[in-house]
């Protein structure tokens, strides 16, 4: 090998080297990263004033994936910046005070951010919202003792310092809570994240757009997809991400619903863009002459998760009958017509309703009857988690019950039967048998 070679081979393995080191990090001297260039950030937007773009340089620094996902939001094309959302009235509970790297910030900034933030540009929706269900979803766990009872005493164990662990990481994950700040207005730890859809904010305000438009991006192409209910719309109790995947719709959506158009505008998405329905077309889509709607209660005839299914009828967002059920029924079936025929429509609807009345009368009925029975000759234990009757009450109105319920008008056959009904029928044939043994012997069996 000659000179000229053996150097060209030389400088070629220097140059790999560097190259190596350079992916690598450089050395084996752990050093500083450089600060994130935001020369290009957000250059398409328009109209951000010189404090937002301060947000955004330094926030681009500190929590890069924050603006990362605003950049590539419709709201940064729309010159929407962190401070048209996170500016505050000043002296607001939520007001950040005394925050180490906001001693620059010229105006009052919250880390919360209310719905009636997100109403000064989505006043409908957000109006809807309240109008909902889904506004009592942290409101009446909150209200009701026997929840409180069940977090803190008998899961909780009345622990002097984690009693209320169950509740944090996992009732007020999607109920949402009553959320506390310290002195400096920034969220205690017992009550923050929280990703709650009833969140309630220090200034008394309620609701959580961001469970469905997840910050910073808030893309209306994630609340479409069936995942962005399934945080909370899941397991024993109410499984109905289970029940869809389970559905001809949710089979259709699983093999190709990554080809489908999630992008048109709202009340544009129609069917062409999707060949089957996700929860938010059923429940809130705008779809042929229907109007979108943030009321996920609007479209509905039964309150099939109480203890006992009856019409909606009521315009309380507080009521378990939010909505009225024969306008509701029209307009879910104005969304069956867009794809399915009138005869199978009415007969779904048929099937699914006389689901309900069995429930009810079948099973609900009779167990109640039982339970009220055994309460006035004082048959039942103080402690209902600790009875075995109570319990199967419980699960029969509040796991399997549901389930029966939910499969049934979600059409989700396995939920509806094996999940449901065939389970349903041994819970009330177990209750039979502990009534009648107490009734017979004046006495609550022992374990």
């Amino acid at each position: 090998m000659n000179h000229k070679h053996r150097f060209t081979i030389v400088f070629f393995l220097i140059i790999l080297a560097a190259l190596v080191l350079t992916a690598c990090g450089g050395s084996s001297t752990a050093q500083k990263p450089a600060a994130a260039d935001v020369s290009g950030v957000a250059p398409h937007a328009q109209g951000i004033t010189e404090d937002a773009r301060g947000c955004i340089e330094c926030h681009a620094t500190e929590t890069h994936g924050v603006v990362s996902d605003w950049d590539s939001s419709r709201h940064a094309a729309e010159g929407v910046s962190c401070l048209d959302c996170h500016e505050t009235e000043a002296g607001s509970p939520m007001e950040l005070k005394n925050i180490k790297g906001h001693e620059n910030v010229t105006v009052p900034v919250s880390m919360l951010v209310p719905p009636s933030k997100c109403a000064e540009c989505h006043e409908d929706e957000v109006a809807q919202f309240h109008a909902s269900g889904h506004e009592r979803a942290a409101l009446q766990v909150e209200s009701k003792d026997a929840m409180q009872t069940l977090m803190l005493v008998h899961e909780g164990r009345n622990h002097p310092t984690a009693s209320n662990a169950s509740q944090e990481t996992g009732c007020m994950q999607c109920h949402g809570i009553r959320i506390q700040v310290d002195e400096n207005g920034l969220p205690t730890p017992d009550t923050y994240p929280v990703s709650g859809i009833g969140n309630i904010y220090p200034n008394g305000e309620v609701g959580n757009c961001t469970v469905c438009h997840t910050r910073h991006k808030f893309t209306i192409e994630e609340s479409r997809k069936p995942e962005a209910c399934a945080s909370c719309h899941l397991g024993p109790d109410h499984p109905d991400i289970e029940i869809y995947e389970n559905s001809k719709h949710g089979q259709i959506y699983a093999s190709e619903g990554d080809t489908w158009k999630w992008d048109s505008d709202a009340g544009d998405w129609e069917p062409g863009d999707y060949r089957a329905p996700t929860c938010a077309t059923c429940h809130m889509s705008g779809i042929g002459d229907l109007p979108v709607t943030h009321n996920v209660s609007e479209r509905l005839y039964w309150n099939a998760w109480a203890k006992r299914s009856a019409p909606r009828d009521s315009d309380d967002p507080m009521s378990p009958l939010t909505g009225h059920a024969e306008e509701g029924r029209a307009e879910m079936k104005q969304v069956c017509l867009e794809c399915h025929s009138s005869t199978t429509v009415e007969g779904f609807f048929s099937s699914a309703d006389k689901a309900i009345v069995l429930y009810n009368e079948a099973y609900y009925d009779p167990a109640k009857q039982m339970l009220d029975d055994l309460k006035e000759k004082g048959l039942l234990k103080e402690n209902p988690w600790a009875d075995e009757f109570q319990i199967l009450y419980y699960h029969l109105w509040h796991h399997e019950g549901r389930r029966a319920r939910q499969g049934a008008l979600m059409g989700g056959p396995d939920w509806a039967h094996w999940h449901g009904f065939f389970e349903l029928q041994q819970r009330l044939y177990r209750m039979q048998d502990i009534y009648n043994y107490r009734l017979e012997t004046g006495k609550i069996e022992e374990p």
